[in-house]
């Protein structure tokens, strides 16, 4: 089947441009120059006044990821269709850990169990690390060389965390095998520190939460990563949800030195949101999340950052819980909270109407966040986050003129929150293509469970 979209304002990372789209057999053949006749298609799509973006590509989402104390709310299907609505169309998901000695097999075999057959976009996986022996780094070869999973979650907290040395291990078969290292960058002794010293003083109202997880231990972590790459062979790493000036700082002094295998992503909430919240101790439990939300400043550095092209991506981090019921759980003690917050369907429409209408950074820029970058970082590149000639036909097409209010009624997944309820937005996304199918129409979900395809990806950009 053949779609004509005409009418619209395409954007890419170079610019904006007036053209026509062809689209057929679930990729983009044609990019066509206004104005021409309409081709002989099954399908036309009127875009005029509209923008017409790649569709938005998410590197960092928990569907159905167990945490021990709580499992999230949204499972592939339910998380993806509301990612549809939102203008994601293919995200790569962080397994959770599985048994305490399984092979990273394990977990490869369970994450396909739970999102073959139920995710409504398309999907790939991060393994994940959770000891280190030579079983391990023969099996983390071979799931990149099988399963086309390129990269590798680490974590430097929590009680499957990798110590220094484990982590030159794994990184030294990343520089060897051109795997990509994606690490939860926080200082594990400074944070269990904070954490038990409030547990013993009674300090155990949300407002402590950001304080029990400071800046420096996100930096110290941001930068002991960094040498550790440097040391074994400038081996590719990938700092998630970076939160802090603090952090910041440790990216550039890395890239001002030269350092360039290496890549930091941040989220919405670190843009948008700041410790202020957690002042409220019913309403602060919506955002306890690791890191936690920062200070005003912090949000400032971050939004330079992007503007001026230091950090690489803007994913989500997406790990919703329940609020009436399961965020309850940290109540009388935040530790006992499950961590994480919804955002997978919030992600575009926020960027574009807090980044790009309040001048923070450009539409380009935009598309190279949430799209592109994304995409290059995980080694889908140009099947996904581009519109090319030959590239999947995900795409998004964006009123820039609708106002509405954010609301958890009008979102999609499972969570019965948003952190950003009552927020004015400006522009709405109206339709969302994948693979040339129409899968969110006018704020509803058109799509069907199993729509997604599994994508075995090639080797990252920072690799």
């Amino acid at each position: 089947m053949a779609t004509w979209i005409h009418g619209g304002t395409i954007v890419t990372e170079e610019g904006t441009l007036q053209g026509d789209l062809l689209l057929e057999e679930g990729r983009i053949l044609e990019i066509r120059n206004p104005g021409g006749s309409a081709p002989t298609v099954s399908e036309t799509i009127d875009a005029t006044g509209k923008y017409i973006l790649p569709g938005a590509v998410d590197i960092h989402t928990h569907m159905d990821l167990d945490v021990g104390i709580a499992r999230v709310i949204d499972d592939f299907y339910t998380g993806t269709a509301a990612a549809a609505c939102g203008g994601t169309t293919t995200i790569v998901d962080h397994m959770a850990f599985g048994p305490a000695g399984c092979s990273p097999w394990h977990q490869v075999r369970e994450y396909h169990r739970l999102a073959d057959g139920n995710a409504a976009v398309d999907y790939g996986f991060h393994g994940v690390l959770q000891h280190v022996n030579d079983d391990v780094l023969k099996d983390m070869t071979e799931i990149a060389e099988k399963e086309g999973i390129t990269s590798f979650k680490a974590y430097m907290t929590y009680d499957g965390r990798l110590d220094d040395l484990d982590l030159m291990k794994v990184l030294e078969c990343a520089a060897k095998e051109r795997i990509l290292i994606a690490v939860h960058c926080e200082n594990h002794g400074i944070v269990t520190f904070f954490r038990e010293k409030f547990i013993q003083e009674g300090k155990t109202q949300t407002r402590w939460h950001p304080v029990s997880r400071p800046a420096e231990a996100e930096a110290e972590a941001v930068n002991r990563l960094l040498y550790l790459a440097k040391a074994a062979g400038d081996a590719p790493v990938y700092v998630v949800h970076l939160s802090t000036r603090n952090g910041l700082e440790e990216i550039r002094k890395s890239r001002a030195a030269g350092q360039t295998h290496f890549g930091a992503e941040t989220c919405p909430q670190y843009l948008l949101l700041d410790e202020q919240m957690y002042e409220d101790p019913r309403e602060g439990l919506k955002a306890i999340m690791a890191p936690p939300l920062r200070r005003q400043e912090d949000r400032n550095a971050l939004w330079t950052a992007l503007a001026e092209g230091e950090l690489d991506t803007v994913a989500t981090d997406h790990c919703p819980f329940t609020f009436a019921k399961q965020k309850q759980q940290g109540a009388q003690d935040f530790t006992k909270c499950p961590s994480g917050a919804p955002g997978v369907e919030e992600r575009l429409i926020l960027l574009y109407s807090e980044g790009v209408m309040k001048g923070r950074i450009t539409l380009p820029q935009l598309v190279k966040y949430a799209c592109g970058n994304p995409a290059r970082v995980a080694g889908l590149y140009p099947k996904k986050g581009v519109i090319a000639p030959g590239s999947d036909a995900d795409l998004v097409v964006l009123d820039p003129d609708r106002e509405w209010t954010m609301t958890t009624g009008l979102l999609h997944g499972n969570a019965d929150y948003t952190c950003y309820e009552g927020m004015k937005i400006k522009g709405a996304v109206e339709r969302v293509l994948l693979r040339g199918k129409t899968v969110a129409l006018d704020g509803q979900f058109t799509g069907e469970r199993g729509d997604g395809q599994y994508l075995r990806r090639g080797v990252s950009s920072l690799a």
